[in-house]
């Protein structure tokens, strides 16, 4: 299947996810099952599968045919190059390709400038005055790749002026930027390039991300912290005629593989494959050459070989373009687009399909112990009601003690249960007083002034380090705060179910490891971007404490305001399924005296009573059939057998 028929099955296969979950959410909003926070729970599932974006960056060096592989796999149907590709650099900054609807066909451009100040780019996505715009005409190649070229352009600099707007100048050209011979340094025009394309692909939820060389990666670590380590498959893109050269593996190291641990979705390509096509050997030896260089690549950079994908981006784009099919087998680009489609589009449906099961699972099944603890409920009353036939009032009398009873024995554990709720919200308050926004507000402030307070470099990396010891002390606070609700709320649960008989399983868990690892890999770029002794030197205090806040914190702000989010989104759920029953239990208990008070008042409601009963005992078992023709299309729409609860007996059968 051709990588655009896989991503439309992908994109059909999540608008049909969002339909019945659509149904599901209308279906316990109409029912009077749900509640607020399931309806809020399956909004989000909604929102997150709506603006679900599978995310594909492309990183080199300059000359090793990036912005033609795109080219090649993305563009071809136009008939020519999209994006510029020629000799030397091409792509001077960071360059997204996009598409939302409602959006005007053109080029997003930020000027280079805006890193004298303190928004990073997230910040500026959503100012749309800072940005210059360049518009194209879709059936107009010409004003395509004029727009498209404008990321190409730089201008020269003095050397002071390139260093204070974050670029590292070298004058042997290896460690940054090297000078002309009248001292003046080249650099990009823009800082961020946003293009607006009505593709296919990028219609569906793609976004393609085509970075430039290493330098010019280095001086934007929003790039590095970011969205690299946030794509879903990046592209290392080499030339076959060179292999990995130096440069080469600074890039993989610093920005793909970053920690030498191989992440999903991370492969190599192996380009220009073309230059080994020399009309002398035959077709045999220069596999075998292909095949050693493939070998040579994965050895060098220790990933399995399968992960190298030898290709010639320039011959797949006129093949394709010419329909020769001879040259596109020969071309290789066909393995490269398989493996992006049947191992991306999976592993991100999976992901999807995960976080779906986790929340429509519990959902359903919330739903589900509540119908059946309300068919429990209304059995016994009805079984109450049979009871009372043919019996005098002194057993009725005795019926309505017993039920008062047992609603005063409830109330009395109601007392308990308010004690906990009081608790509960006192530990909850207590866990964001260590990861809530004001604390890391003020551990940011506190930060800034011992950065601007140093006085040596030793002093200055303290400051910094310090901050993400303080980051991590924080989390480990607020999982201990955690694990003392999760075992508060155990011993509750198991004891409204001992006592009263709610059908209560135990209450789910929370971790936060996963904020601190995001921390830990923060503080592991911030070493091998920002802490180094080559920036130490070259940089002004002021200049680095600029941008340690314009990157290093401002990722770390957002790790947390995840983790808030999360947080409190877990609080209003873990205690939701108790709340629940315990409202259930409570209106049964009322209807349950009220139903035994009428036939005390008159014995000629009886009979009424159990036919309203039975009446309403077909009413749940229909909802009940209803649910699981529902779970069922949920299920369907997820595929790949997926089940949303285990394998369970029938409702109260």
């Amino acid at each position: 299947m051709a990588l655009i028929d896989s991503f439309s099955a992908y994109a059909k296969w999540r608008a049909d996810l969002v339909v019945s979950v659509q149904r599901l959410r209308t279906w316990l909003s109409n029912n009077e099952i749900g509640d607020a926070q399931i309806d809020l729970r399956l909004q989000c599932v909604l929102d997150r599968l709506r603006e679900d974006k599978l995310v594909v960056a492309f990183v080199a060096e300059f000359s090793r045919g990036k912005s033609e592989l795109i080219n090649a796999i993305f563009f071809s149907q136009y008939g020519n190059r999209v994006l510029p590709s020629s000799a030397g650099r091409t792509t001077m900054c960071p360059t997204e390709l996009q598409w939302e609807q409602g959006q005007q066909p053109g080029v997003r451009l930020l000027p280079i400038e805006t890193r004298n100040r303190r928004e990073s780019v997230s910040d500026l996505r959503r100012m749309p005055e800072e940005w210059i715009f360049e518009p194209f005409e879709l059936e107009n190649a010409q004003s395509l790749q004029q727009a498209f070229s404008r990321v190409s352009e730089t201008r020269l600099v003095t050397r002071d002026e390139a260093e204070q707007l974050g670029f590292s100048v070298d004058d042997t050209g290896v460690d940054g930027v090297r000078p002309d011979a009248k001292g003046m340094v080249e650099i990009a025009c823009w800082r961020h390039a946003i293009v607006q394309f009505p593709h296919p692909l990028l219609e569906q939820g793609l976004v393609i991300i085509d970075t430039p060389g290493l330098n010019a990666i280095g001086s934007e670590p929003e790039l590095t912290l970011s969205l690299l380590p946030s794509a879903h498959a990046v592209l290392f893109i080499l030339a076959a005629d060179t292999g990995v050269t130096h440069s080469d593996l600074q890039v993989w190291q610093k920005h793909v593989n970053a920690g030498r641990v191989q992440r999903s979705g991370r492969v190599v390509v192996l380009n220009k494959i073309d230059g080994l096509w020399d009309g002398l050997r035959a077709e045999k030896e220069v596999n075998a050459e292909i095949d050693k260089q493939v070998r040579t690549v994965a050895s060098t950079l220790e990933l399995p070989p399968e992960l190298v994908f030898p290709v010639s981006a320039q011959k797949a784009l006129f093949a394709k373009v010419s329909r020769d099919e001879a040259l596109l087998e020969r071309s290789r680009i066909g393995r490269l687009e398989t493996a992006l489609s049947s191992e991306l589009l999976p592993t991100r449906q999976q992901i999807i399909r995960d976080n779906t099961v986790l929340e429509c699972g519990e959902i359903i099944a919330r739903a589900s112990e509540l119908l059946n603890t309300r068919l429990i409920g209304l059995r016994e009353q009805l079984k109450e009601m049979a009871d009372l036939r043919g019996k005098n009032q002194s057993v009725i009398e005795y019926m309505m003690r017993k039920v008062r009873a047992e609603k005063d024995e409830f109330d009395r554990g109601l007392l308990k249960y308010h004690a906990v709720r009081s608790v509960f919200t006192n530990l909850s308050n207590k866990v964001f007083t260590h990861i809530g926004m004001d604390a890391v507000r003020h551990e940011t402030r506190r930060t800034r002034n011992s950065m601007e307070g140093a006085t040596f470099s030793r002093d200055l990396r303290s400051a910094m380090q310090d901050f993400f010891e303080t980051l991590r002390g924080k989390l480990r606070q607020s999982a201990q705060d955690i694990e003392e609700i999760t075992n508060m709320l155990e011993a509750m649960y198991k004891r409204f179910a001992v006592e009263h008989g709610l059908r209560l399983a135990p209450p789910n868990g929370f971790s936060t490891q996963r904020y601190e690892r995001d921390i830990i890999r923060l503080e592991r770029a911030f070493n091998d971007e920002i802490a180094t002794l080559a920036a130490m030197m070259t940089h002004t205090k002021s200049s680095l404490t600029q941008r340690f806040f314009e990157t290093v914190a401002l990722e770390a702000r957002k790790t947390f305001e995840i983790a808030n989010r999360d947080v409190e989104q877990w609080l209003r759920v873990v205690m939701a399924p108790l709340d629940t029953q315990v409202r259930e239990y409570q209106m049964q208990l009322r209807r349950r005296l009220e139903s035994v008070k009428r036939v005390h008042e008159a014995t000629g409601t009886l009979e009424e009573r159990i036919k309203e009963l039975l009446q309403a005992e077909d009413v749940l078992l229909h909802q009940a059939s209803e649910l699981d023709d529902l779970r069922k299309t949920v299920e369907v729409a997820l595929g790949a057998s997926t089940k949303l609860l285990p394998q369970q007996d029938n409702l109260a059968a």
